[in-house]
């Protein structure tokens, strides 16, 4: 019995439970690869000429549709343009317009959710119904009447992919508002003279924000997913443009060279995934 008292005792103590702790904290390789890939994608958008010297929009005809090879690792379109080339120089679009689509549902979402759980009363009551509203219609169909609306350009597609995000932040955003601001220690911030904007920025913020930063990193993935849905349907830029949604649409008609389809969706997939991953962690993290 002393046996397994002095067990427990040791299983308990805090250098233990640090050490715990740490290993759930600790990144694994499926993560650090994430990484690894983001990076790479975000180097690409950068400086797209570091990794490919070939044009995205010259090619040459007498090298039309060639499978991939040493010379052109992604093989080469209809007009004998570097695949490769185009993905990478694409990247910059895809990437970018998923980033401001993100941006737009963060903060007016997270905008909406926290006036909503922080002051509450008619307030939460009409900023409620602004959500349902949303909620009800589905988010792609919202993304393609908007951008229908606002014309057939890349960045009116992320501005489509954000809007339809709004609702989905502004949610999260007011549960983790509503949680932190009913803790014993905001109440007492109040009771000792706090004022609410001391409560807000000292208290609630910081214990709402991590959540809905992993719900920021995972719907980088999703409004990749959501534009490269658009531009397939040709909601995007027009060609010469290589968004990798674009890329995928042009490759279709080519059924005797899939890899103008297989190589951007492959990118894209990767990209998803990655980003997806990194979520995952982020949310295992937080709750550590």
């Amino acid at each position: 019995m002393s046996a397994d008292l002095t067990t427990v005792r040791v299983a308990t103590t805090p250098a233990v439970r640090a050490g715990e702790r740490r290993r759930r904290l600790a990144v694994p390789p499926t993560v650090l690869l994430s990484f690894a890939v983001l990076v790479v994608v975000l180097l690409w958008s950068l400086a797209p000429s570091l990794f490919t010297g070939q044009s995205a929009v010259t090619g040459d005809t007498a090298a039309k549709l060639q499978a991939p090879s040493a010379a052109h690792w992604f093989g080469t379109d209809y007009l004998g343009r570097d695949l490769y080339a185009r993905v990478v120089h694409g990247t910059a679009s895809s990437v970018t317009s998923a980033l401001v689509a993100v941006a737009i549902g963060l903060v007016i979402g997270g905008l909406i959710g926290l006036a909503s759980g922080f002051l509450r009363g008619w307030v939460d009551v009409l900023l409620g119904r602004v959500v349902d509203v949303l909620l009800a219609i589905p988010g792609f169909l919202l993304a393609v009447v908007i951008v229908s609306s606002l014309g057939f350009h890349t960045i009116n597609a992320a501005i489509a992919t954000g809007i339809s995000a709004v609702a989905a932040f502004a949610r999260l955003a007011r549960a983790e508002t509503l949680k932190a601001r009913g803790a014993t220690f905001v109440e007492a911030s109040t009771l000792v003279g706090g004022s609410g904007a001391h409560a807000l920025f000292r208290h609630v913020l910081p214990n709402a924000y991590r959540s809905v930063l992993a719900l920021a990193v995972l719907n980088i993935g999703t409004s990749i997913l959501v534009i490269a849905s658009l531009a397939f349907l040709g909601y995007g830029d027009a060609p010469p443009a290589s968004d990798w949604g674009l890329l995928v649409a042009s490759g279709k008609t080519y059924p005797t060279a899939p890899w103008l389809v297989y190589a951007p969706a492959a990118v894209i997939v990767l990209t998803v995934l990655s980003v997806n991953r990194i979520s995952r962690w982020l949310r295992k993290a937080g709750r550590s």
